[in-house]
């Protein structure tokens, strides 16, 4: 049998789906795997033993130029000559719900209209799978990627899971794996998923560890040169690939960061790991014997998160420091 998984973005939200696929190919050995995601993120798919074939799409781009609407069509539509059995959007949205039934595969498969926020990509399946869309995003991952091949998987199954991200990275400039260290991850897509960087200092001040910081952007690359300063234990490292962060991450000690993508790959590389969570859900994760989450004291409507909810600066940095010494 030949599959094609349609996920396209974003970082998180791949990873959440990606541990779908041990438990895939333990029912069956045999199937063929192929996945369809934007190109910037292709990179988490990689040395996946479980992939067959990972396919970029660009759609992103364009927004920014209208006519490369026909090149990525082309590209779908040559993905398509694969003559994929069974071909499921894991993303729920129009533009991936398009690109499942341009690949016209023999089924197709996804969610139902009352589980996704675009409910009208469910008229582009065959197979419709339904799970509340507040349920948690791992659980939701798992069901619609398994469904359609009829089996489930339990919550201690996902919990007892084996690791699922693997990097060809063997070192890291500016990173000393003989010694523990911490890693701090202190971006996300929003400023107010951000924990404030004065309170990732004061927990390095605490612990008294090697802390690395990771960053992505001009602005966290400032954020993290600011805490280098304030702290003798806290190290601004050169930028990372993902194949880098993913080796990076594997080898921490404990990773304390905000519900962005970084973080949770700590999950699905099966090392500890503190989320803190503001204006999020924290259904968003599953909490394990290693994997943690501190959320600030504001509800969260999951149907309409409130981007300026700033509550993640309430979090003590003692409440982390002391959740941290548990784990270590």
């Amino acid at each position: 049998m030949k599959i094609c998984i349609v996920k396209l973005s974003a970082m998180g939200d791949i990873i959440h789906a990606m541990v779908a696929l041990q438990f895939i190919k333990k029912h069956y050995p045999e199937i063929s795997i192929d996945w369809i995601v934007e190109s910037a993120f292709a990179p988490l798919l990689q040395n996946n033993p479980h992939i067959n074939a990972i396919l970029p799409l660009n759609l992103k781009s364009i927004k920014k130029k209208k006519s490369n609407i026909f090149t990525q069509y082309r590209l779908v539509k040559e993905y398509a000559k694969n003559n994929y059995d069974l071909v499921i959007d894991a993303q729920g949205l129009l533009k991936s719900a398009l690109v499942t039934k341009f690949l016209g595969a023999k089924k197709t498969a996804g969610f139902d209209k009352d589980s996704i926020r675009e409910g009208i990509a469910a008229l582009f399946y065959d197979t419709k799978i339904s799970i509340a869309y507040d349920q948690n995003t791992i659980d939701r991952n798992v069901k619609v990627l398994c469904s359609p091949l009829s089996f489930e998987v339990s919550s201690q199954k996902i919990i007892e899971k084996e690791p699922f991200l693997f990097s060809a990275a063997t070192e890291k400039k500016g990173v000393d794996t003989q010694k523990q260290y911490l890693l701090f991850v202190i971006g996300s897509t929003w400023q107010s998923r951000n924990y404030p960087k004065e309170h990732f200092v004061a927990i390095a001040q605490e612990l008294k560890m090697q802390s690395y910081v990771v960053w992505g952007s001009q602005e966290e690359y400032e954020k993290a040169l600011w805490m280098q300063e304030r702290s003798p234990y806290i190290t601004l490292l050169p930028k990372c690939t993902l194949d880098e962060l993913k080796f990076v991450i594997s080898n921490a000690k404990l990773l304390i960061g905000n519900d962005t993508g970084p973080t949770h790959m700590a999950w699905g590389l099966n090392k500890a790991s503190i989320t803190l969570f503001g204006p999020t859900p924290l259904n968003r994760i599953y909490i394990t014997p290693i994997n943690k989450a501190i959320k600030s004291s504001s509800k969260v409507d999951h149907y309409k998160l409130d981007k300026n909810d700033f509550s993640i600066a309430e979090i003590s940095p003692q409440e982390v420091v002391d959740l941290a010494r548990t784990l270590l």
